[in-house]
């Protein structure tokens, strides 16, 4: 593995965590026996009301029902979960006197049911876990199923949840909140419609982006965000196209997959840090805010990134053989725009209802979050002001 400058061998050791991953169309039918194996008597099923209409917390349940498990189900999660939805989900996990979590659906409910395991499992309120591993003991055992190809929650050591009080994200980063088994399954993913694909893709590209250029990224996390974003670019537009195409969803999700692989080890950067405190304030996708703002976060790193993002020249079939480093930025940065644009997502911070006078608030939760310390250039709040500003 090679150093980054100026470090010693032993400052550029890196760690590489995963959960057991199950790949492929019917994972999510391995549910049951899994918690099986993972000594359930009671399962806590974790969901939401769209992954419910679709069917696919049903279809868990036939899983349980099939190896004689019993359940609860806990589909009470917002679009972006909410620190009191946690504090609730605890409270009915003990009650319900459950010793094993499924969580089924996209982000929010696989990171509401990471936070009600570490609540349950310390006593304390989920709010008092924001940071880096301050969680001191695991939660019980947690198989996540995605039913969106974006987030990569079912493989990271994230979760994301609201503070609607102080309207803001908290992010929660340990090891503890790894699940123990992630059941991967692109079948799901069928019944997204196009801007909610759009959206979850954009989310992974941007993990993969922003691990590619992490000052805590190895070569091993590189190699998966390149496979990730040359994936995603490929296959992400034929998806929206396609969307009933099974292959095709396979490809979008072995991205994200490669994507969380790549950001869950080596974190993420300014993208994640100023969509989250864009998050907390606005109703706007996730996937959304960080595409608003990836082209204007790669200009902005570019002089200390501009050598790992362009690498991606070919993926994007870019010919900047002898360009200068300005050229190159700009023909990076003009591939993302247009391949937001091919996929529909090309609005802006004021079309999206943010004013000018919403950015210094903003900008000073982001600087604070902690996506920021990994990303590499270390920006000012004046700086973060005029990045929104240019999405603006």
């Amino acid at each position: 593995m090679s150093s980054h400058p100026g470090e010693s061998p032993m400052e550029s050791l890196r760690k590489f965590v995963a959960p057991e991953i199950v790949f492929g169309a019917g994972a999510l039918a391995l549910a049951g026996r899994y918690a099986r194996n993972l000594g359930a008597s009671k399962v806590f099923l974790v969901s939401d009301p769209g992954v419910e209409k679709a069917g696919w917390t049903d279809a868990v349940v036939q899983s349980l029902e099939a190896e004689s498990l019993d359940f609860a189900r806990y589909t009470a999660v917002s679009a972006n979960p909410r620190a009191e939805e946690v504090m609730v989900g605890a409270e009915r996990y003990a009650r319900q006197a459950c010793d094993v979590i499924i969580a089924v659906g996209g982000g929010s409910p696989m990171d509401c049911a990471k936070a009600i395991g570490v609540v349950h499992t310390n006593r304390r309120h989920v709010l008092e876990f924001e940071g880096v591993d301050r969680v001191d003991v695991p939660g019980p055992p947690l198989i996540c199923i995605p039913t969106t190809a974006g987030t990569s929650s079912d493989v990271s050591q994230f979760a994301i949840v609201s503070n609607h009080f102080e309207k803001r994200k908290i992010a929660i980063l340990s090891k503890s909140v790894i699940p123990d088994v992630a059941l991967v399954d692109p079948q799901p993913t069928t019944t997204m419609d196009a801007y909610l694909t759009a959206c979850t893709g954009m989310d992974a590209m941007v993990h993969a982006l922003e691990a590619l250029v992490s000052n805590a990224g190895s070569d091993l996390t590189d190699l998966h965000a390149r496979e990730a974003i040359r994936r995603l670019h490929t296959y992400l537009p034929q998806a929206i196209a396609r969307p009933r195409d099974i292959a095709i969803r396979q490809e979008v999700m072995f991205g994200s997959l490669s994507a969380g692989l790549a950001f869950s080890n080596a974190s993420l950067g300014a993208v994640h840090a100023m969509a989250h405190s864009i998050g907390g304030r606005f109703d706007l996708s996730h996937g959304e805010s960080n595409s608003l703002l990836i082209d204007h976060v790669i200009r902005f790193n570019w002089p200390q990134a501009g050598h790992k993002y362009g690498t991606l020249a070919p993926f994007f079939g870019l010919p900047l053989e002898g360009a200068s480093s300005h050229e190159t930025c700009e023909a990076i940065v003009d591939a993302m725009t247009r391949f937001k644009n091919r996929i529909g997502i090309n609005r802006t911070l004021k079309d999206c209802g943010i004013r000018k006078e919403d950015i210094p608030p903003l900008a000073r939760m982001a600087v604070n979050d902690p996506c920021m310390a990994t990303n590499p250039v270390a920006p000012t709040i004046s700086d973060i002001e005029t990045v929104y500003a240019q999405a603006f």
